[in-house]
């Protein structure tokens, strides 16, 4: 093929791809003296133009796959980038010595990211550089989510050939206050009635009727001995009537209970990194094991916290939360091969929440009311109007529990130690001149800076619950 026909055909091959690639470049790459005077890089899906100050007859592409090449003229070379990747250009002359190697450099086309980068992110100061076949981003941001935005956008124009060498600015560490508020109230009563006849002295009527606590009874009939009950209050009266021995009694029982269960566990972690609180103990459980022989393993008891931060837009934070109160029930339990067991009642909540900085969440709430009421009796005796009520024995009991559990996430940042205050810079031990001659049990002198104020604080005034 003569070099007027290959040049022919390179300019018919030039005006069809030209309908279908982008423009070619402004700048060009010159070769000068036989050698080109820097790499040739050529971004993807782009062209740029290869200059010669010498004819060449042929000249070829070590890997079509990468770059394609097409002539403009004996001089000038039209050079597509196509993949990401390296491979060499080489110019023959006419008399078919070496011109040149000149190395192409394909890499994807990082003008178009930056523009877009800019369009999304405006405010984020993020670099974008080429390595090799691929995209690196640096610089700071301000948030992960913006971060996850970046790298998902570098994802589409270098699919698996990004390097992330970005920071994450602004405040990365979340404080989370849990705040555990339970109140239980319980009512029981109780009232049973017992009766219980004797006949002894009669001629031919000899027997004893009973109905109700049948040891209580018998002893108030027998006058011997002290009236025994499990409830709070009894009485018994016994009298004659003719030869029958008439005898009653009475019990009654009242409770009423309360409790308050008060609870903040207050736990700093790194956006991303789990962090654990425990303040409590851990109780020997027994386990058997083969050959008759038994191990013994921990269970965990008392104030508990895992969760896991994630500061996903500035002052918007993602919390995975698991937090608990447990406490040795002593109510409940079992007792196997001489050991007794106790159980453990447990308040416990896992979920995942999203708010801002300072805001509370009331992620769990229970209230439960519970009732039970029992009436037992001698048949039809019981049903007796008024008398009826020697026969029978009637039990109310009431159980209420309200339990709420808040979270609130602050963004934080540390800070001078001298700052800090601690429990105990609120009490000074005494000196033998204010325990003995003063009875005081603390001393007077307060810290003094930052701590001192924190000091000042106390613990007085009004609290409590008002329940109805």
């Amino acid at each position: 093929m003569t070099f007027k026909t290959a040049f022919s055909a390179g300019m018919l091959g030039l005006s069809l791809c030209m309908t279908a690639i982008p423009a070619a470049q402004s700048e060009t790459l010159r070769v000068m003296n036989g050698s080109a005077s820097t790499a040739l890089n050529v971004p993807m899906n782009r062209a740029v133009v290869v200059e010669s100050d010498q004819p060449f007859a042929e000249l070829s592409i070590a890997n079509p796959g990468i770059a394609d090449i097409s002539t403009l003229s004996d001089r000038s070379i039209y050079v597509l980038g196509k993949a990401p990747g390296r491979t060499t250009l080489t110019l023959l002359g006419p008399d078919g010595k070496l011109i040149t190697n000149v190395e192409v450099q394909v890499t994807p086309d990082v003008a178009e990211f930056k523009e877009r980068l800019k369009q999304i992110l405006p405010n984020e100061k993020i670099e974008v550089r080429t390595a090799n076949d691929g995209i690196v981003i640096s610089g700071t941001v301000s948030s992960t989510a913006k971060l996850d935005r970046a790298l998902d956008l570098a994802e589409r124009y270098a699919p698996g050939r990004v390097s992330n060498l970005m920071n994450v600015g602004g405040e990365q560490q979340v404080m989370l206050k849990v705040r555990f508020a339970e109140m239980s109230r319980s009512v029981s009563k109780e009232l049973s009635g017992s009766i219980g006849v004797v006949s002894g002295t009669a001629p031919n009527i000899k027997g004893r009727l009973g109905a109700g606590n049948l040891d209580g009874i018998s002893t108030v009939l027998s006058g011997a001995g002290t009236l025994t009950t499990s409830k709070q209050g009894v009485f018994g009266a016994t009298t004659n009537i003719g030869s029958l021995q008439l005898g009653v009694m009475l019990e009654a029982l009242e409770d009423k209970g309360m409790v308050r269960t008060l609870a903040e566990p207050n736990l700093t972690a790194l956006s991303g990194q789990e962090a654990s609180f425990l303040a409590g103990g851990e109780y020997p459980i027994p386990v058997a094991q083969d050959n008759n022989t038994v191990t013994i393993e921990y269970k965990p008891f008392g104030v508990g916290l895992n969760f896991t931060p994630t500061v996903v837009d500035e002052d918007i934070i993602n919390l995975q939360i698991d937090a608990s109160v447990s406490g040795i029930d002593s109510t409940n339990g079992i007792t196997q091969n001489n050991f007794d067991v106790k159980a453990f009642k447990t308040r416990r909540t896992q979920t995942t929440v999203e708010m801002r900085d300072g805001e509370s969440f009331a992620i769990a709430g229970l209230l439960q009311d519970d009732f039970r009421d029992l009436n037992g009796q001698v048949p039809w005796l019981g049903d007796i109007p008024v008398l009826g009520a020697l026969f029978r024995s009637s039990e109310y009991q009431r159980a209420q529990t309200e339990l709420v559990i808040i979270v609130t996430p602050h963004l934080v940042s540390p800070t001078r130690g001298e700052a800090l205050a601690l429990p105990t810079d609120r009490v000074r031990v005494p000196s033998e001149a204010e325990l003995f001659l003063f009875g005081k049990t603390a001393g007077g002198k307060k810290p003094k800076g930052a701590a001192g104020e924190v000091a000042k604080q106390d613990f007085s005034g009004s609290y409590g619950y008002v329940m109805e």
